[in-house]
């Protein structure tokens, strides 16, 4: 083999080593060519706006990599569908390149419910806004602070500020609407229960002031009144009066101790 190359003059060994190199180089190109698909393009469809798992399908069956690069909540959008896609709709990439989606959540996110007791109106429905919350019934109560957050209430019941909701539920809100000079004869809530008692004094704009329950008391809700203060009448046999906004204290027992009077109809305002 060293005879048959040095025979030859130099400068055809060179030629036919060139000649290799040319040849190597031009087979290792076409080979990174076929494995890159160099020079192959494809077009991204659009998928903005259908379903993920639709997108997914589609943009698989056009030779693209699918990645789920975020998942977001948006309430203006339905659920489950592509909100954003990366390469942008129409572009023209390589075969084989990836396609990141950011899509809406099939779920609700949770959220912390914000503590709005004491705040103005308006200010509270401003946060509710800001936490994705909106705004359910209002309830005027009598109160000195006019205007203001009495309590929050979701489904019907108080919330605590920091419990997990999910997006956009509604909360109501009770407001204060201010103390009025009008004087309310006291109802005879003795023989009731404290639901039946406490829808009455809301009704007529006096509020449940302190709960003394008897021992064993454990359903405070179903449970009897058997004391009130104020009384209905006073040492003289007379009827008591009070105002709007102002408080009734209240004894609970498990049991009835006091007949009902049915013939007690609170007086309206």
């Amino acid at each position: 083999m060293f005879k048959f190359i040095t025979s030859r003059p130099l400068w055809m060994n060179i030629a036919v080593a060139l000649l290799l190199v040319f040849v190597v180089l031009f087979s290792l190109l076409q080979l990174l060519g076929s494995i890159t698909h160099h020079g192959q393009y494809l077009t991204v469809p659009s998928v903005v706006g259908i379903p993920t798992k639709e997108a997914i399908k589609v943009l698989e069956e056009k030779g693209f990599d699918v990645v789920i690069q975020d998942s977001v909540y948006t309430d203006t959008a339905k659920k489950g569908i592509v909100l954003k896609q990366l390469p942008d709709p129409n572009s023209t990439v390589k075969i084989n390149r990836t396609v990141q989606l950011t899509v809406n959540r099939n779920t609700l996110p949770l959220i912390d419910m914000p503590s709005l007791e004491g705040k103005t109106f308006n200010f509270a429905m401003e946060v509710l806004r800001r936490s994705h919350l909106i705004l359910g019934d209002t309830v005027f109560r009598p109160d000195f602070m006019k205007g203001s957050v009495l309590d929050q209430l979701y489904k019907g019941q108080h919330i605590d500020g920091g419990t997990k909701l999910p997006w956009g539920s509604p909360i109501d809100l009770v407001i204060g609407d201010g103390l009025k000079n009008e004087k309310i004869l006291v109802p005879n809530l003795v023989g009731l229960t404290y639901a039946e008692a406490k829808t009455m004094l809301e009704e007529a704009g006096i509020l449940v002031g302190a709960i003394v329950p008897d021992p064993g008391t454990q359903d405070t809700l179903n449970a009897f009144i058997w004391k009130q203060s104020p009384p209905r009448l006073d040492e003289l046999n007379e009827p008591v009066y009070i105002q709007s906004g102002q408080l009734m204290d209240l004894w609970v027992a498990p049991e009835m101790k006091v007949p009902r009077d049915t013939t007690t109809i609170l007086p309206k305002k």
